[in-house]
């Protein structure tokens, strides 16, 4: 009987030690598998906190580029001076509003205006207007983006021009002479706004005086 003891022992603990070596095998296995997982939410969780940063940090850019088919025109809105006019801006922007538009009413010594014209002479549709934010301490210098707009005070829309000379009689004076609202400045680009300013203009589609006999056009707009 002695014999077949001991053996039987060794089977015994030999089935033993199996089983404990899988359960481990087993568990670092689950472990691992568990990790993984963990990593890849986490390196997804990343990769979603970026995009919505970088779409944040684009809705939030002051700095736009205005891309048109003389170059590029680089500006940097005022939000803190005109709150309304840059959150107005910027949803034309975002929308791709200004996208094939044309620069339409060109003034050599005063002005370069777009925004609001396709080069077939239709007019965009625009969103409601805007209030007049004129007297925000801005001034109508060489170089600075307002906005366009009717003889009734808040009208301005999507239209807008970049001065090219000072212009400071359309600066705010009074409630009876209003003047235009600056938004922001030209960063880089003035020499593609003087580009623009002494190319050729004429009558066209029987009522729009200063308009380019070549289309300028707004190729896009978009934020830095």
């Amino acid at each position: 009987m002695k014999k077949y003891v001991l053996p039987l022992v060794s089977i015994v603990v030999l089935i033993i030690v199996i089983i404990v070596i899988s359960v481990i095998v087993n568990r670092i296995d689950s472990t691992d598998i568990i990790n993984t997982i963990d990593l890849n939410r986490i390196d997804e969780n990343k990769l979603i906190g970026n995009d919505v940063n970088m779409v944040n940090d684009k809705n939030s850019s002051n700095i736009v580029v205005i891309e048109t088919t003389k170059g590029n025109i680089e500006v940097e809105l005022n939000s803190s001076a005109s709150p309304v006019t840059v959150k107005n801006f910027k949803t034309y922007v975002s929308s791709g509003f200004y996208d094939g538009t044309v620069y339409h009413r060109v003034i050599p010594g005063f002005m370069i205006q777009g925004g609001g014209f396709l080069p077939n002479g239709s007019q965009k549709e625009v969103m409601s207007s805007i209030k007049l934010e004129s007297n925000n301490g801005l001034s109508n210098l060489t170089g600075t983006i307002a906005m366009a707009r009717t003889n009734v005070p808040d009208s301005a829309t999507s239209q807008f021009f970049i001065n090219t000379k000072d212009n400071l009689f359309l600066n705010y004076a009074n409630a009876a002479n209003p003047g235009y609202a600056v938004f922001g400045k030209v960063i880089s680009g003035m020499d593609v706004v003087y580009e623009i300013e002494k190319v050729p203009t004429t009558t066209k589609f029987g009522a729009y005086q200063d308009w380019p006999v070549d289309n300028i056009v707004i190729n896009r707009v978009y934020f830095k």
